[in-house]
């Protein structure tokens, strides 16, 4: 009897627990499925987070071989660490807006003489005769999209915010682009003109928008070089001394768009610490001469090292312009050179020695020196690198169709009519803007 008693008890054990080891051993089965199920999870999504587009040979191989696969791509805005660049899709991934070509477009401009209140007559191609087939173009980069000029979207970025461009003519028809584009969603208001018309400022009242044009041909300190008693067309500048032309009028400015190099070709006599350093096209003057690049390179690392260390313009988001060549043909201004070609030029027309290339690399080397130094800063530097696609367009200039033709045969084969492909450098703009500084 007790030992039936006792197996009876095992019995009614083994009936009790039997059932909880089951149980125990399905749980222990499933939690083990259930972490190793998260943890393949959870490294999926870390792979997706971090992962980063890689460059292959191929893709290096297929570069332009006159744009350096070495050089950083022309949207991106940086501060202490790297920042999106435009992308087609919105991923955050290099798109190079500066390699690409320019596509047959149906549409017209968003512009015209008409409907821009500010329309600089000196840039209507089309009223002095001009073929208008050089409007019917689009610059396609390789790799994205550039969205369409929106003058609202752009004016909403910039609320109760100053833009400065500051250079020489060129940068004078990029604010007169930006301007007819702009007006379409509102118009603005002169409110400063200073007597030679160099240094103009517009306000646009509902979105308390400031835009302010500073000329400048050189950056630096100049002044034209007196010649037995009478200003010459050579100029004697100060490459240590920025142009307190501008630079006093630096602080309080939210967007500053340098752009230049032009000027830098003509007859000039360099100072450092004022002192004659030598000179640039003076040749028969018993001078050290410089190569234009050099000058270049000087002048603008004294402008950007003086907006580094401005200490009344935290925030500032300087950009720069790259260089864009003239297309002058059999001459130049004064020597009968002409630019009358109907359609852009095609890329194996493009010289890869032409010193454009040369300006332009300077240009991004200077701004990716000044990134360096100003790492972690308050300030953000980035470039419009523009240099290929408008060499392309040697069908936009006005040519011998323009206000100041004369019987001197006098053709400018340098400034582009408007409407026209330099609308599409407030396309690049806007691009970097929407991707960096829409309001939240």
């Amino acid at each position: 009897m007790p030992k039936f008693h006792c197996s009876m008890e095992w019995s009614v054990i083994q009936k009790k627990v039997g059932p909880l080891l089951w149980l125990l051993v399905v749980s222990t089965i499933l939690a083990l499925f259930i972490m190793h199920s998260s943890s393949t999870f959870s490294i999926s999504i870390k792979a997706v987070l971090t992962q980063s587009p890689l460059v292959t040979t191929s893709d290096v191989s297929n570069q332009s071989p006159s744009l350096p696969a070495n050089t950083s791509g022309v949207m991106s805005v940086h501060n202490s660490s790297s920042s999106p660049q435009l992308s087609a899709d919105g991923n955050e991934e290099q798109c190079d807006t500066s390699k690409g070509k320019w596509v047959k477009e149906a549409g017209a401009s968003m512009y015209t003489n008409l409907t821009c209140p500010t329309y600089p007559d000196i840039n209507n191609c089309g009223k002095y005769g001009k073929d208008q087939s050089y409007l019917y173009w689009r610059w396609q980069p390789d790799s994205c999209d550039i969205p369409r000029f929106e003058p609202e979207t752009f004016l909403n970025i910039v609320r109760a915010k100053k833009m400065a461009f500051i250079g020489d003519s060129l940068a004078r028809n990029q604010i007169d682009s930006l301007l007819c584009l702009l007006s379409q969603a509102e118009t603005p208001r002169e409110v400063s003109r200073d007597s030679s018309g160099k240094y103009v400022t517009w306000y646009f009242p509902p979105h308390d928008f400031t835009l302010m044009v500073m000329w400048t041909e050189y950056f630096v300190e100049a002044r034209p070089r007196i010649i037995n008693g009478t200003a010459s067309n050579s100029f004697e500048i100060h490459l240590d001394k920025v142009s307190t032309n501008w630079a006093e009028k630096l602080p309080g400015v939210d967007y500053a768009v340098l752009s230049g190099g032009n000027w830098f070709f003509r007859g000039i006599h360099l100072y450092e610490e004022g002192k004659m350093i030598g000179c640039v096209n003076c040749r028969g003057q018993n001078l050290t001469e410089f190569d234009v690049t050099v000058t270049i390179r000087r002048a603008l690392r004294t402008a950007l090292q003086h907006i580094s260390s401005c200490k009344d313009c935290e925030g500032l988001v300087t950009f720069l312009r790259t260089f864009t060549s003239s297309h002058f043909e059999n001459g130049s201004w004064l020597t009968g050179g002409y630019c009358n070609r109907t359609q852009p030029l095609n890329e194996t027309r493009i010289l890869l020695d032409d010193i454009a290339w040369e300006i332009r690399k300077i240009q991004l080397e200077e701004m990716e020196r000044v990134r360096q130094q100003e790492s972690g800063g308050k300030m953000r530097f980035g470039v419009l690198d523009v240099t290929k696609a408008m060499m392309l367009r040697a069908d936009a200039h006005p040519g011998d169709h323009w206000t100041k033709k004369s019987k001197a045969s006098v053709n400018d084969c340098l400034h582009w009519c408007l409407p026209g492909p330099i609308d599409m450098w407030s396309d690049l703009l806007l691009a970097t803007l929407e991707k960096n500084f829409l309001p939240s």
